[in-house]
Order: structure tokens, then C-alpha cells, then sequence
């Protein structure tokens, strides 16, 4: 089983607060709750429109957790990779903004 803290693909961790990981995990347990929400009207047969604003729901939510995630990755990772000259990161951030972007 792999370190608990270490990022299996890439071996890079980040040092949450209880704080804001307690905050991620409340956004993504009601962006779980809102997909759950979905299904049970795709079940029961709801009307598209009201399936469609629901999923825009989802989405607006998606785009706030990745919002407070990559500002606080850069305020904490990418400061903290720069200081220990690991520019790098600059790269992969790019990369990471870019694909956000899609």
C-alpha cells in the first residue's frame, strides 16, 4: 500500500491545513450530493430542462472547487517550488491552467 501522504503517479504531496482540506471535502461531498441529485431525476423520468439546469449546477460548483484549489496551489506549491528553485512548476502550472481551460 503506498504512503498515505505521497502522490503514487508523481511523488509530490501537499501539506493541507485540517482547515482547507475540511473545506474541500464539504464542497466535493455537496457536489456529490448534487450528482446523486441528477440520477435520481434522470430515474424518475424529470423533465431535461430541469436535468440540464441541475448539471449546470454541477458544473458551476466543479469550477468553484477547482477556483479555491488552484489559488491555494499557487499561493502554497508554486510559492514554495520557486523558493526552493524548482521552476518547474512554472511549466506545470501552464500545463495544468491550460487543461483547465479546455
Amino acid at each position: 500500500m503506498p504512503d498515505k501522504d505521497m502522490c503514487e503517479c508523481c511523488g509530490k504531496i501537499t501539506d493541507r491545513s485540517e482547515e482547507e482540506r475540511k473545506r474541500l471535502i464539504h464542497r466535493l461531498n455537496r457536489i456529490e450530493g448534487q450528482i446523486r441529485g441528477i440520477r435520481g431525476m434522470v430515474e424518475n423520468d424529470a423533465y431535461c430542462t430541469d436535468i440540464l439546469m441541475q448539471s449546470a449546477a454541477v458544473n458551476a460548483a466543479v469550477n468553484a472547487f477547482n477556483r479555491d484549489l488552484i489559488a491555494n496551489h499557487i499561493r502554497g506549491c508554486v510559492v514554495r517550488d520557486i523558493r526552493d528553485g524548482k521552476e518547474e512548476v512554472i511549466d506545470e502550472l501552464v500545463v495544468t491552467l491550460q487543461k483547465l481551460m479546455k
